[in-house]
C-alpha cells in the first residue's frame, strides 16, 4: 500500500512537471508577438511637421540651361563650369541623394550618406540628356529631372525616348508641369490640365508613377500645396522662400545655380543657403 500510494506521487510531479514546461514556450511567444505588434504601431504613427523641419536640410542643386555663352545669367551655367562643378563635389566627398532618400530621412530619420546633397534640372532641356546625365554618372551621381511636357520631341528639348532612358538609367523623373504656369495663377479647372495629364503621360512614357513636384518659377502658396496633394505627390520643391510650417514635404527648399557663381565658392554657398 505504501509503495503504491509513492509511485502515486512521483507520477504526479512527473506529470506536472511536463505540463509546465509545455506551458512556458507558449507565454514567451505570446509576450514577444505583444512586443512586435507594439513596434509596429509606434512606426506608423505620422511624424509632425516640426519634426521635419528640425532636420538638417540637404543641399539642393537647382539647374536650367548648359551652355557654353560668354554672357552668364541666373538660368545660364556655362558646360566647363559646370563640369567642374561636378568634379569638385565628387573630390570633395560628396554624395547625390534622391527624392526617395530624402523622404525617409525627413520622415523617418534614415540615415543619408556623408556629405549628401541633390542634383535637379528643371524645363526637359536636350543638354540635361546629352550633357549632364553623362557627365555626372562619371561621378556615380544620379539626379532629378523635373519635366514640363508641352516640349516633349521639340528642338532643343528631350524626346520620349530620352526621358524613358535616364528613368532605366536610374534618375528620377519628376513633373514641373504642363506648360510652366505660375500655380499661384492656376484655378481649379486647371489642375487636371497643368498637373494631372502630365502625370498620365510621363507615368506612360517611364512606367512608373510620378511621385515629386517643382514648382514653376519656384515660387508656390498654400492653395497650390492643397491642389498638388491630391495627385500622388510625395513631395515638392520649390526655391528659396521659407519652408511652409504645416507642409515642409511640399516646399522643400533649393537653390538655383546662377551662371555667376564661381566654382571655387560653390562649396560655400551651398553651406551658406542650407
Amino acid at each position: 500500500m505504501q509503495k503504491l500510494i509513492i509511485s502515486s506521487l512521483l507520477l504526479s510531479i512527473f506529470l506536472y512537471g511536463c505540463t509546465a514546461k509545455s506551458e512556458t514556450p507558449q507565454k514567451i511567444r505570446v509576450v514577444r508577438t505583444v512586443e512586435k505588434t507594439k513596434v509596429a504601431e509606434a512606426s506608423d504613427i505620422p511624424v509632425s511637421a516640426a519634426t521635419i523641419i528640425q532636420r538638417k536640410q540637404v543641399p539642393i542643386l537647382c539647374y536650367h540651361r548648359l551652355e557654353n555663352k560668354n554672357t552668364a545669367s541666373d538660368y545660364t551655367v556655362s558646360i566647363n563650369s559646370f563640369k567642374e562643378q561636378l568634379k569638385l563635389l565628387a573630390d570633395s566627398g560628396y554624395h547625390s541623394v534622391l527624392p526617395g532618400q530624402l523622404n525617409d530621412y525627413l520622415i523617418k530619420g534614415t540615415p543619408l550618406p556623408s556629405k549628401p546633397f541633390m542634383l535637379t534640372f528643371d524645363d526637359t532641356r536636350q543638354e540635361h540628356y546629352s550633357i549632364a546625365a553623362p557627365e555626372m554618372e562619371k561621378y556615380g551621381f544620379k539626379g532629378v529631372f523635373f519635366v514640363m511636357t508641352i516640349p516633349i520631341g521639340r528642338p532643343n528639348y528631350m524626346t520620349t525616348e530620352q526621358i524613358k532612358e535616364l528613368s532605366d538609367r536610374g534618375h528620377v523623373i519628376g513633373s514641373h508641369t504642363w506648360d510652366h504656369h505660375n500655380v499661384k495663377q492656376l484655378k481649379e479647372e486647371d489642375w487636371p490640365v497643368q498637373i494631372g495629364k502630365p502625370n498620365e503621360k510621363l507615368q506612360a512614357i517611364t512606367g512608373k508613377p510620378v511621385l515629386y513636384f517643382a514648382y514653376p518659377f519656384g515660387v508656390w502658396n498654400d492653395a497650390a500645396v492643397e491642389a498638388i496633394k491630391k495627385y500622388s505627390f510625395k513631395s515638392a520643391f520649390q526655391l528659396t522662400a521659407k519652408r511652409s510650417e504645416s507642409e515642409p514635404l511640399y516646399t522643400i527648399r533649393r537653390t538655383l545655380v546662377p551662371g555667376s557663381w564661381p566654382t571655387s565658392k560653390l562649396l560655400k554657398r551651398m553651406e551658406a543657403n542650407f
